[in-house]
């Protein structure tokens, strides 16, 4: 049988499908009301605004449904703000395996100079642009294979 915090868990994040919210950070908690059994889970977005956010409650609530939940609540909270700090190890790895450079730790510097290819390793690249297929994600191209990647941005 799934827990609810399991069936939270694997919901794959909508626009970086190599992660889940866990992965992410995006998820806080799931909490089950010892009395009634009901679940509650808490999330927080990458940035105020994110248009993925009513795809995530709506996969959380799919997923808590199948696993024998179908009242769950899920809410938002805005604090503290999400930080790319809270991406997994795995996640970032995941992020790196699907060509996708994960975020550097967050710092007294906030801006990346440069950022290694996640495809051959060179820090030999170059911002091609601010945005990429998201608003949290930066294009980048490295000049040791080539190849374009996109990086997420760390906040």
């Amino acid at each position: 049988m799934v827990t609810p915090r399991e069936a939270a868990a694997a919901v794959v994040d909508p626009e970086l499908r190599v992660v889940t919210i866990e992965e992410l950070g995006i998820l806080r908690d799931v909490s089950v009301d010892a009395g009634t059994g009901h679940v509650t889970v808490t999330i927080t977005p990458t940035y105020t605004g994110c248009p993925a956010m009513d795809v995530i409650r709506a996969d959380i609530r799919a997923a808590l449904s199948a696993a024998g939940h179908p009242d769950a609540e899920v809410r938002t909270v805005f604090g503290p703000a999400w930080t790319t700090d809270w991406i997994s190890e795995s996640g970032r790895a995941k992020l790196a395996a699907a060509h996708i450079a994960p975020p550097h730790r967050a710092g007294p510097v906030a801006l990346a100079l440069t950022v290694r290819c996640p495809g051959c390793g060179s820090p030999d690249t170059e911002q091609l642009s601010r945005f990429g297929s998201t608003a949290c994600k930066a294009l980048w191209r490295c000049r040791a294979c080539r190849e374009p990647f996109e990086q997420v941005k760390a906040l």
